[in-house]
């Protein structure tokens, strides 16, 4: 009887190994450096998980309808270094964001300073991501 124990574990391991770099992205390949964008709304959802934080916005069209925006933050351990803790952005908060409109035109973009209703400031995007001017 053959053992291929040794040959799924194997390939296991590289499927492991795979994973990270299916689900990080760069900022160029989703981002476009030269569409700044800069909204001003709800928080009403933020998911803290890897491999990036998402955190969803809702913003008063011109018309008054509200429209979610979803910024790509940093990895949360990444962020939690830099002080931004889990319940740093809340549901309910007002904040503005700024940062750059993903390639697509969708309403998603990098988050990259996000301004609180207080004046205080993060940075939440990825290290590697440009920053907001």
């Amino acid at each position: 009887m053959r053992n291929y124990f040794p040959h799924a574990a194997m390939l296991a391991l590289a499927g492991l190994g795979a994973l990270p770099a299916q689900a990080h992205h760069s900022f160029t390949a989703e981002y476009d450096g030269d569409q700044p964008v800069s909204v001003t709304g709800t928080v009403s959802k933020v998911e803290w998980q890897n491999p990036h934080i998402w955190f969803y916005v809702d913003v008063p069209d011109a018309n008054g309808k509200l429209v979610t925006w979803g910024f790509s933050g940093g990895a949360p351990g990444m962020l939690m270094r830099r002080g931004i803790q889990p319940d740093s952005l809340k549901k309910g908060d007002v904040i503005t964001v700024e940062g750059f409109r993903a390639r697509d035109d969708s309403n998603n973009a990098s988050g990259g300073k996000v301004t609180f209703a207080d004046g205080r400031s993060v940075f939440t995007a990825s290290a590697e991501d440009k920053r907001p001017d």
